[in-house]
């Protein structure tokens, strides 16, 4: 397939964030090709990788734009703006383990397409799309299993991501008991680890995590 031009990609990039006009916007042209080095999809084929609309993703690209000139953001200003969402606790780890979740080609950046394609999964996947990303990211050797102590690090950086003073408060000792819980309810074989179909089964016979997963349904 015949590469794109770096004007054509340009060009698609305006189309995106809604804000081409051909009339005022060949001055501010070579500014921004000398300061953007990744630019995204053309707006069709990113409507086909998600399920988002024109006017949605333009919307999300130019918050995107905004906190990312160049076009990708790395772990370090991934977790910078992370941090600003919850600035009473802790939020670093529990950064990087989305941020390794939406690096789906392990490069060390999230591009606009990673993030679109993953919210698009969060937002409006299937119930099985969605447990299977939370699997995903509890996952964190991707070897297809979850073991007691990842998800115990997992649980662990919500809490600290939440801070010290949640109402009720919350106990040192209150992220082991919850992975306890969990894998006494996941673990049906007692092999030690949960499997993504164990987490699944378990998950969607949950009716709080159901509810709070239809809380996603109205966001965008």
């Amino acid at each position: 397939m015949k590469e794109k031009s770096l004007d054509q990609s340009f060009s698609d990039s305006r189309e995106l964030d809604g804000s081409f006009d051909p009339l005022t916007d060949s001055l501010e042209d070579d500014f921004e090709l000398s300061t953007v080095c990744h630019r995204p999809e053309d707006l069709e084929k990113l409507q086909e990788l998600t399920r988002f609309t024109k006017k949605e993703l333009q919307v999300l690209y130019r918050g995107f734009k905004n906190e990312c000139p160049s076009g990708v953001v790395n772990e370090d200003t991934f977790k910078l703006i992370y941090s600003q969402f919850f600035p009473q606790g802790d939020s670093s780890t529990y950064a990087h383990f989305l941020f390794e979740a939406f690096d789906t080609n392990k490069n060390g950046s999230v591009s606009f397409e990673d993030f679109v394609t993953g919210l698009s999964i969060i937002l409006r996947g299937s119930i099985n799309d969605r447990l299977g990303w939370a699997f995903n990211l509890y996952d964190l050797d991707k070897d297809g299993c979850i073991t007691k102590e990842e998800m115990m690090y997992v649980m662990r950086s919500i809490y600290d991501m939440m801070g010290k003073y949640t109402y009720p408060c919350l106990h040192a000792d209150t992220p082991r008991e919850h992975v306890e819980s969990f894998f006494k309810k996941m673990d049906r074989n007692n092999d030690g680890v949960v499997t993504i179909e164990e987490f699944i089964e378990s998950c969607r016979k949950d009716d709080n995590i159901m509810q709070s997963m239809q809380l996603f349904d109205s966001i965008i």
